[in-house]
């Protein structure tokens, strides 16, 4: 019985070997080789070399100076990368309309009135999105020159240098990625910038 039983041993063992190391190990090595910054988490590091978030990741910003991401339901008070997921809500849900409406109304007192476009006060299936939309962008674009000491066309510029088109010209939305918009703003119109006379 163990001299039929010793060949699917044997094959069991080597393909658990084979595709249960030897595989992702070559996968990793290769990934590491060709895309070592997408292979270490997209890290974005400030000018000391330390990790301030990834590309990939949302992060929240509530200061008037900076570009403010879509709402996020990951964790107790969101953005947290350690409990990604969206709020399962359904549309008709009390509590989702009631949470809507009471962003809206922030992000209009804040930016002023008109339409929000969709990703201004709905959350991401993940809660981590780390882009918003352009019209999203386009919409803090007052807010942020006056909290910078700067120019509404100055922001839009950076905003616009930051603003990634379609994937392969053809797949997805364009998108502005929020860390690393606010990162241009902070190196262009520093914060503590002095107010003009």
């Amino acid at each position: 019985m163990l001299s039929q039983l010793r060949p699917a041993i044997v094959s069991m063992v080597f393909f658990i070997a084979l595709l249960g190391l030897g595989y992702p190990l070559a996968v990793t090595g290769l990934a590491g080789v060709l895309f070592p910054a997408q292979a270490g988490g997209s890290l974005i590091r400030n000018q000391a070399g330390e990790v301030i978030g990834s590309e990939w990741i949302g992060q929240n910003f509530k200061d008037a100076a900076y570009l403010h991401p879509r709402p996020s339901a990951a964790g107790k008070d969101g953005y947290d990368a350690s409990s990604s997921s969206g709020s399962n809500l359904g549309p008709l849900n009390e509590d989702l309309a009631t949470r809507i409406k009471g962003d809206a109304d922030a992000l209009r007192a804040a930016d002023g009135p008109g339409p929000l476009p969709a990703d201004a006060v709905t959350a991401s299936g993940s809660g981590l999105d780390p882009h918003v939309s352009p019209e999203n962008a386009a919409r803090q674009v007052a807010r942020i020159a006056a909290a910078r000491n700067t120019t509404p066309a100055a922001v839009a510029a950076v905003i616009a240098e930051n603003t990634q088109g379609y994937t392969f010209g053809f797949l997805g939305r364009p998108r502005v990625n929020v860390l690393t918009a606010n990162l241009a703003l902070d190196a262009r119109y520093p914060k503590a910038q002095a107010k003009a006379p």
